[in-house]
């Protein structure tokens, strides 16, 4: 049976592959990690959307079947990266041409978990979206493992199993939080942890905020970097805690519990200035507010909102956020205040993932469905809609140039659109 195995498709191409992959492309043609270029689901602002998403504004250029996966693809000039879950005992991930929708490679591994039963119904297969950074590509399996990729040939460079070198039990839902890359490290939620590997290596440099794994550890939300109070720290969500962490040595400079129910602290954070959204299931939206007293960093709330964001991860624009909630509505708050300004009337889907590009909106639901709106505060009006899969589409959406990413649970799909202003 395979076992790391790694296969080109166009061998010879090294050259080619190395301007496509290499990061040379402008942001605006890539789409590298979980949520985007910057993190935040936002889109570049060029060229600008079309207003609507009818057929002449939006084509699919083409469909390839897969396994199952969670995991959001990613985009290069040239290339999509995708990863999949085979016969219930493999792993894979792959690079898929851009434009023909052909395999140029695929490198695979042992991965699996069998997930609890009260959460069977939402698979077991691979949910962490990869990063791509300098030339590398960082995947986190389920079995609790980095595995780290030369992104032009899938070649394997390392590999850091956290069970198996810290003596951490598997995480009972996997390996859920997408990895971080910035400099020569990369952050990820995993080993029971949160833990900083040196990017070139693997070589595992501090470990914080230990949860004990299992059942109740490991986490669901993904690290983002951000600038508090002048300080740049690294905003990490567990299952029960936000907290903020020294990006040089592990240290963690403050925490507050976040209330949610079964450890279900999902969404990645979002920050705007000093301030600090969370929203969780069974718990509420906060705003909390970090300030820096000498030495001493001071965490308090700044509001709380009777309003559960569950998995989505809000965009921000203008000062608001609009999210998805539990209740599968989408909604806008005012982040200075708390304040709702408005809920849609219509239900989506239990999950939406949203990038915001200018002052417009999407949003796909795990139905399929693809919905734009305008980033207004004022009031919710869809502009449009399109059904774009027919199976579940719970990984999160990547935009890139004139080209959408939709990852379904039997494929991957790139459809093309043109700029009413073209």
């Amino acid at each position: 049976m395979p076992n790391a195995s790694t296969r080109r498709s166009r061998p010879g191409h090294a050259l080619a592959l190395v301007l496509a992959l290499g990061l040379t492309a402008s942001a605006g043609e890539s789409w590298p990690q979980w949520r985007g270029p910057s993190r935040d689901g936002i889109a570049p602002t060029s060229p600008p959307w079309p207003s609507q998403l009818d057929e002449k504004t939006l084509q699919r250029r083409w469909h390839i079947p897969l396994g199952p996966s969670y995991s959001g693809p990613l985009i290069t000039s040239d290339h999509v990266f995708v990863t999949e879950a085979k016969d219930q005992a493999y792993e894979a991930v792959l690079a898929i041409d851009r434009a023909t929708g052909k395999e140029v490679w695929r490198h695979e591994w042992e991965g699996y978990v069998k997930v609890p039963f009260f959460a069977k119904s939402n698979g077991d297969w691979i949910r962490s979206t990869p990063a791509l950074a300098n030339g590398r590509l960082y995947v986190g399996g389920m079995r609790d493992v980095v595995v780290c990729l030369e992104a032009t040939s899938g070649k394997e460079l390392w590999r850091f199993d956290f069970p198996k070198e810290l003596k951490k039990p598997l995480p009972d839902f996997g390996f859920v939080s997408s990895p971080l890359v910035d400099g020569d490290s990369v952050y990820v939620q995993a080993g029971a942890g949160f833990a900083r590997l040196e990017a070139a290596s693997g070589k595992l440099l501090w470990r914080t905020l230990d949860d004990g794994g299992g059942m109740w550890g490991s986490a669901f939300s993904s690290p983002i970097l951000a600038n508090l109070a002048g300080k740049e720290q690294l905003i990490v969500q567990t299952r029960d805690k936000l907290a903020g962490v020294q990006p040089s040595d592990g240290k963690v400079l403050w925490e507050q519990t976040i209330k949610s129910f079964r450890g279900m602290n999902i969404l990645t954070p979002v920050s705007l200035g000093d301030r600090i959204l969370t929203s969780s299931y069974g718990g509420q939206t906060q705003g909390w507010n970090l300030a820096l007293d000498g030495d001493a960093w001071k965490i308090e709330s700044a509001w709380s909102l009777k309003l559960e964001a569950y998995m989505s991860t809000p965009v921000v624009h203008r000062g608001h956020a609009f999210l998805h909630t539990r209740s599968q509505h989408l909604a806008c708050v005012d982040l200075a205040t708390g304040t709702k300004r408005w809920q849609s009337e219509a239900k989506f889907g239990k999950y939406m993932s949203l990038v915001r590009q200018g002052e417009q909106i999407l949003a796909l639901d795990e139905r399929g469905l693809l919905v734009l709106f305008p980033a207004d505060p004022e009031k919710f009006t869809q502009t449009s809609e399109r059904r774009v899969s027919e199976s579940d589409t719970w990984a999160h959406l990547a935009v890139a140039d004139a080209d959408l990413a939709i990852r379904d649970l039997k494929g991957l799909a790139v459809w093309a659109w043109k700029s009413e202003s073209r």
